[in-house]
């Protein structure tokens, strides 16, 4: 068994990938244990699986595995961590936003404390918008304050996991990702390390709109019924209000002879019951569909190609 695995998954990072492993395998040479460094391609479209196969030509610590699509970016980091056979397993990203050389502070903490997670913690973030800094604050707070466990805030997947952290995760029969909460879930003991996210050094980010939407709603429903129970509170509100109408419009025509009338806003009432029964639907449905989704039990990826 290998000491320190290191899993990079890669979507279109040619730009990145040799200066990454160089400053990854310095990292290594200076712990000097027996490790190795998986890449992941997970259906890149640009010269990233050459590169990843010409560095493992040149680099017997090298090992890989080519999906035959994208399948995003939590298969091909749980892709790594079923092909890693380490005591211990890094986590990072090919777009060197996160320094490698943290690794070395990481590894430094498990080896003398024993600590199974050790998460890398932004405390800055340099080269990203605006509207992703304050969206990812507000995310990572609100998930923290509807679950039942605790989950660093500020971090990605950036971390060190011991080995009996990655077995507990891969027990796990999730059909819809979500590693940090999955790892955090399992209730070890844990350690931050503070650090700065730099500019990403080539290419652009893998992660659309859409793709963080997806991503974020994965962590609250696999993790959480807060919506759920939002929505019966909602509802249970709303039939109060409505019998309280109901009352004073009862009132209005028995005792004060008073007829309400109005299409306006009777329109605007069954506007507002509609659009909140379509919410409550559109909810009831994400949960229906991950159950799905639990219930085929496919693959979270398929493999074109891998080292032995």
């Amino acid at each position: 068994m290998k000491e320190i695995s290191v899993i990079v998954p890669v979507f279109n990072e040619e730009g990145n990938l040799a200066d990454l492993y160089k400053r990854i395998n310095d990292v290594l040479i200076k712990i000097n244990k027996k490790s190795s460094v998986i890449f992941i391609d997970d259906g890149s479209n640009d010269n990233s699986k050459k590169i990843i196969l010409e560095l493992h030509k040149q680099n017997n610590n090298i090992e890989y595995i080519l999906f035959t699509r994208n399948f995003g970016h939590q298969s091909a980091v749980f892709a790594g961590l079923i092909k890693s056979n380490s005591k211990c397993v890094v986590i990072i990203d090919a777009d060197l936003q996160d320094p490698p050389e943290l690794i070395s502070e990481m590894y430094s903490e498990w080896l003398t404390n024993e600590t199974p997670i050790i998460y890398a913690q932004r405390i800055k973030r340099k080269g990203e918008s605006i509207f992703k800094k304050i969206t990812a604050k507000f995310y990572y707070r609100f998930f923290s304050s509807i679950i039942d466990f605790n989950i660093p805030l500020d971090t990605g997947d950036f971390r060190l996991i011991d080995k009996k952290v990655v077995n507990e995760v891969l027990k796990m029969k999730d059909s819809n990702l979500f590693l940090r909460g999955q790892i955090s879930w399992t209730g070890y003991r844990s350690k931050k390390i503070e650090y700065v996210r730099q500019k990403r050094k080539s290419g652009k980010t893998g992660y659309s709109l859409k793709k963080m939407i997806r991503f974020g709603l994965d962590g609250i429903i696999s993790f959480s019924n807060y919506p759920l129970k939002l929505i019966s509170l909602i509802g249970f509100y709303l039939t109060v209000i409505s019998l309280l109408l109901i009352l004073y419009a009862l009132s209005s025509k028995f005792y004060y002879g008073n007829v309400i009338d109005g299409w306006t806003s009777l329109t605007i009432i069954i506007s507002f019951f509609g659009g909140i029964q379509l919410i409550a639907i559109g909810i009831f449905g994400q949960y229906l569909a991950r159950i799905n989704d639990n219930v085929l039990s496919r693959s979270h990826y398929i493999i074109s190609r891998q080292s032995k």
